[in-house]
């Protein structure tokens, strides 16, 4: 596991308990060099969201990876769910969609 996806792990574990974590590094489905780790996609689920409206759930996630928003991370695609609107989408998250940017 490369530092950034490490460092976004141990911030998201300690801050919100998720009962799932999921970290998929998509940088190298965008234009640039490879070996880069500037594109994540994130999916957790925690309690920690539970009141929460989506675009609070998500400022919480920036605010969280500041540091790493401000240097490698140029993206991150969230997906945030409580445990029960987990278990109602059948544990399942939106695909990504293919990048449409760079055109290499």
């Amino acid at each position: 596991m490369a530092q950034t996806e490490t460092g976004i792990r141990k911030k998201l574990n300690a801050a919100l308990q998720p009962e799932w974590l999921q970290i998929e590094n998509e940088s190298d489905r965008h234009s640039g060099p490879p070996g880069r780790e500037s594109h994540f996609k994130i999916t957790l689920v925690s309690e920690g969201f539970a009141g929460l409206l989506p675009v609070k759930r998500h400022q919480k996630i920036y605010a969280l990876l500041a540091d790493e928003l401000a240097g490698p991370v140029h993206a991150l695609a969230l997906h945030l769910y409580t445990p029960q609107e987990w278990l109602a989408r059948g544990e399942q998250r939106p695909d990504s969609p293919n990048c449409k940017g760079g055109g290499k």
